[in-house]
């Protein structure tokens, strides 16, 4: 008694001074229509069930739109009708008030087969970013009471007496439905109020307070005792503090425990996953990495963005369409889900059940082009996701291929023209059986260099014919070549990668020579031969010159005095008519490197210096008299070229370098594109090397050893040989 005497003058001064007042969120007298939702309804319905009319008293100058039912007449009654959906607002509590009336079951003596004079209120909270179940799902609705008449009943002889019913829930998510079940009895639903209660400002011992407001007490500075007890405060504590009626004082909440709003309400201990550190927190902050959504209540528990969805795999893929499914992700929470694809074409790709915010773990994406490599992201979401601090969000990722729509590939690509910019190929159509949709409309051919496996330095020629050219190649490189059909139906898969390399050209003066590949081939071959057949002749034909002339001379000498004969010789190793001679009619004069004390500076005058870090070894290909002979390359203007290179074995004698030099220089006299050429030489490091054209075919038999370097007319032999060999 003790304890209620001291309470009751606190409450009743706070009654004296605090007015509430009422916030209307639904108010049915206002409407013209109301059209709620109804169950059962419609020419299916087994009852009539509710029905909407007016409700009318011109007396007290009343007309309301209403709902009326009245099943007695039938078995198994269960009518439900459904408010529409209520925003709450700012209200944690708010309240339904139901005008109504219901008749007596004694208006239908032996008629009514199942006649009750009661009906239910239930609710059901429900915020859309949860993606909760539907509200029309009755199992979902709370029952708040069975609401009966009490002296409000009515029969035949009594007045019609309005019943007034108000009942309030407490609320926390972002709005309520409220539904009316009737199993039976005959009601009339004529206002329905649904509304919350605020205060006004108001003045409690001297206090002036705003109701709501979430600031805390600000006592003096001076006061020592602020975090214990503040007498004279209002009958409701501020957010963060907590009232003690006993002592008519608010004090703070401690650490660990918090209050977020105005009210006579205790301090709560902090949900998961959150702290209070310190006292007089009205919210407790959340841990690392977990969050509350700002639609949140303060006493819901901390969450985190949900992982990356597990097992994310195809079901099924054809030439437009994939479908996908996976797992719920390990942390969950309000999980909803969204699916990027990097190559989809927006507009005509679409998505089922859609691309952004689903439930539904599996998608269907269709609208895609056929033989296409699709990379899809499946991220899991929540309502806290977008207060994530991470930069890169968990999801799962799968990449697909559909599949072709032909069935038929192209067969038989060949290349049948290859320069040193450009390649030629041929193929043949797919075989394809009558229908119209499988005709080929038009051909894709795709060239790339060798090594771009995402063919991101690709191009592509459409053509409606069995071939086509590549211009604008690199020289001496390798490309992939694919061709694939289009029909109506759509792409079909690309044929199997042909790989082919393009030929090369280098300046001489003002002069371009051309080494080219399979296209030019039997035209060399026959230039090749014939320029061979006229070197040959001319050879010949200097031999018996010079024989007949020197027969002669010594014929006259035999007459004369040895002082008296002119000598034919070659002086200082010069021979001044080319063993061949240029394609433009140049020539240019034979210098032995013999005749050279130092061969170095032959070397330095036939054949240019390479640095040795623009050569790269591959592969041992074969062996010479010097040393190893490797496949490697050249870097030259930024191009790597295929070149052959002969090696000097380490620990040779001075005369198989000198030998080896001559060869060099010998080898840098002959300019011509049927003689195979030398690129230069590296003598600056070891190993001494020779660098020459790489010839694919690779070499004659015997034709890379000098068994002597004194024996010229084998050397000569050697490089006619590289005419032919060069046009095979």
């Amino acid at each position: 008694m003790g304890l209620i005497s001291r309470i009751l003058p606190f409450l009743a001064i706070a009654a004296t001074n605090v007015s509430s007042e009422q916030v209307i969120l639904l108010d049915t007298t206002g409407e013209a229509s109301l059209e709620w939702t109804r169950f059962p309804y419609g020419p299916q319905a087994s009852t009539p069930g509710w029905v909407e009319e007016s409700f009318t008293n011109f007396q007290k100058g009343i007309n309301w739109r209403s709902y009326v039912v009245c099943d007695v007449a039938y078995n198994n009654v269960n009518n439900w009708l459904w408010t529409p959906f209520i925003d709450r607002g700012v209200a944690n509590r708010i309240y339904i008030e139901i005008k109504f009336t219901i008749r007596d079951c004694s208006l239908f003596p032996g008629n009514a087969l199942s006649c009750k004079e009661t009906f239910s209120l239930l609710y059901y909270e429900f915020d859309a970013a949860t993606r909760e179940p539907p509200p029309w799902e009755t199992d979902s609705y709370k029952l708040i009471g069975r609401i009966a008449a009490g002296d409000g009943r009515f029969n035949a002889n009594s007045e019609v007496n309005i019943n007034v019913e108000v009942k309030s829930i407490p609320v926390t998510k972002k709005g309520v439905y409220f539904a009316f079940r009737d199993q039976g009895a005959c009601i009339s639903l004529l206002a329905i109020k649904v509304y919350y209660i605020t205060c006004p400002e108001v003045t409690i011992n001297l206090l002036h307070h705003l109701p709501g407001s979430h600031h805390k007490f600000r006592p003096l500075p001076s006061d020592p005792d602020r975090e214990r007890s503040h007498p004279h405060r209002a009958s409701y504590g501020e957010a963060g503090f907590e009232p003690d009626f006993e002592k008519q004082t608010c004090n703070v909440c401690p650490p660990g425990k918090f209050k977020s709003e105005v009210g006579d309400n205790l301090c709560q201990p902090c949900p998961e996953h959150s702290k209070a550190p310190n006292s007089g927190f009205s919210e407790c902050t959340c841990d690392n990495d977990y969050y509350r959504a700002p639609s949140d209540p303060k006493n819901m528990s901390c969450t985190q963005p949900p992982s990356a969805p597990q097992n994310l795999s195809l079901n099924f893929v054809d030439q437009s369409t994939v479908m996908l499914s996976w797992t719920p992700p390990d942390r969950l929470g309000d999980t909803v889900y969204r699916i990027k694809c990097d190559a989809c074409t927006a507009g005509i790709v679409q998505y089922t059940p859609n691309a952004e915010i689903f439930n539904d773990t599996k998608v269907t994406i269709t609208g895609l082009n056929a033989v296409t490599a699709y990379r899809f992201q499946v991220f899991a979401e929540n309502g806290v996701s977008h207060l994530s601090t991470r930069t890169n969000p968990e999801y799962a990722d799968l990449t697909v291929t559909t599949e072709a729509s032909i069935v038929s590939s192209i067969t038989n690509v060949r290349i049948t023209s290859v320069k040193s910019s450009e390649i030629t190929l041929i193929w043949e159509a797919p075989v394809v059986d009558g229908d119209v949709e499988n005709e080929i409309e038009t051909y894709e051919v795709r060239c790339f260099p060798r090594g771009d496996m995402d063919y991101s330095n690709s191009s592509s020629i459409l053509t409606k014919d069995l071939t086509a050219t590549f211009t604008g190649l690199m020289q001496r490189t390798e490309y992939g070549l694919q061709v694939r059909a289009k029909s109506k139906r759509g792409w079909g898969a690309y044929s199997p990668v042909i790989f082919k390399t393009t030929g090369q050209v280098f300046k001489t003066g003002n002069k371009e020579l051309s080494y080219v590949g399979d296209d030019d081939g039997f035209r060399l071959q026959l230039v090749a031969g014939g320029i061979v057949a006229i070197v040959v002749v001319i050879a010949a034909a200097i031999v018996l010159t010079v024989v007949f002339l020197k027969s002669r001379s010594n014929d006259e000498c035999n007459k004369k005095q040895p002082s008296d004969c002119d000598t034919l010789e070659y002086r200082n190793g010069e021979v001044t008519t080319p063993l061949f001679t240029g394609i433009g009619g140049s020539s240019r004069t034979y210098i032995d490197p013999h005749t050279y004390e130092d061969p170095n500076q032959a070397v330095r005058e036939f054949a240019r210096e390479i640095d040795a870090g623009c050569i790269t070894i591959e592969a041992i290909i074969g062996g010479g008299e010097f040393g190893d002979v490797c496949k490697g390359k050249l870097k030259m203007n930024g191009i790597d070229i295929d070149v052959a290179i002969k090696t000097l074995k380490a620990g040779s004698l001075e005369k198989s370098r000198n030998d080896f030099l001559t060869e060099a220089s010998i080898m840098g006299q002959f300019e011509h594109p049927n003689v195979i050429f030398l690129q230069g030489v590296v003598t600056k490091s070891n190993p001494v090397m020779i660098i020459t054209e790489y010839m694919e075919n690779g070499s004659l038999e015997g034709g890379d050893q000098i068994e002597s370097s004194h024996d010229h007319h084998r050397i000569y032999g050697e490089w006619v040989f590289g005419y032919v060999f060069k046009g095979e």
